[in-house]
């Protein structure tokens, strides 16, 4: 019997280790910083902080969020597509004031996508997400009232609107029709809605307003909770159209606040 040979096979060559790609990991944390940017900008809009017509510094807010401009740039640039901003050449970018025009028409969508919203919550929410959803119009209602008898508190106030925007998100998604959520969400009528609210300032709501609109959708048919949000919707509307009229145009173009004397 022959030895066997010392020459054994040797173990294969491990593959080279495959060397990231410094340029695709840079453009994923620009995009990641950006994407961060774009929400904390948002948020500061959404809470008044960054108040409509107030030109945007984008160093100052790099600064402020601890991060370089490119990614601030890019969330501004995202901000201009959805229309919170608008910028002019030479002049700079500032948070858009909604015309007349601006609030009907997004009160149009909000209206058609909200209104399906509540027929199909009506008749496919179970009695479980229908108690759920009565409980959430009672905290919304206690959250406003807060915010009409206690100091203005910019994070209090986001945060009883944030909780409202998942009111309406909620009733969305127990209609069980994801394409029709997603079109509330991408569409942005609940960002609008709020940044509208901020823009005029109005506060006063009755203080069962959205304990009436929850109800309806809990117990009525689908036509019932049709119209219970068409008229949770056209509610203060006039009143948001009309105190536009202190709004301006400026003589470079942009609409700006007037001072009250």
């Amino acid at each position: 019997m022959s030895k066997r040979s010392t020459n054994s096979v040797r173990p294969a060559t491990p593959p080279p280790t495959r060397q990231a790609n410094p340029s695709a990991a840079s453009n994923s944390r620009t995009h990641s910083l950006a994407k961060q940017a774009y929400l904390d900008i948002r948020d500061k809009i959404l809470k008044g902080e960054l108040s409509v017509g107030v030109v945007i510094s984008r160093r100052k807010l790099a600064t402020e969020l601890n991060i370089s401009v490119p990614p601030v740039t890019e969330a501004l640039q995202r901000l201009e597509r959805e229309g919170l901003l608008e910028s002019k050449p030479r002049v700079g970018t500032r948070v858009r004031i909604p015309t007349r025009q601006d609030v009907e028409d997004r009160s149009l969508v909000r209206e058609a996508l909200e209104t399906q919203a509540a027929r199909l919550f009506a008749a496919r929410a179970t009695p479980a997400e229908k108690k759920e959803l009565r409980q959430m119009g009672r905290r919304v209602d206690q959250l406003y009232a807060c915010c009409e008898t206690t100091p203005a508190d910019r994070n209090f106030l986001f945060s009883a609107n944030t909780y409202h925007m998942g009111l309406h998100l909620r009733i969305a998604e127990c209609a069980r029709c994801p394409a029709l959520h997603d079109a509330i969400e991408k569409e942005q009528v609940l960002v609008f809605n709020w940044l509208y609210d901020v823009a005029v300032q109005r506060r006063a709501l009755a203080s069962d307003h959205h304990a009436r609109l929850t109800d309806a959708l809990a117990s009525g048919t689908p036509a019932q909770a049709d119209t219970a949000m068409r008229h949770h919707i056209q509610f203060g509307l006039k009143e948001v159209l009309a105190r536009l009229d202190g709004l301006g145009d400026a003589k470079t173009g942009w609409r700006l606040k007037r001072r009250r004397q």
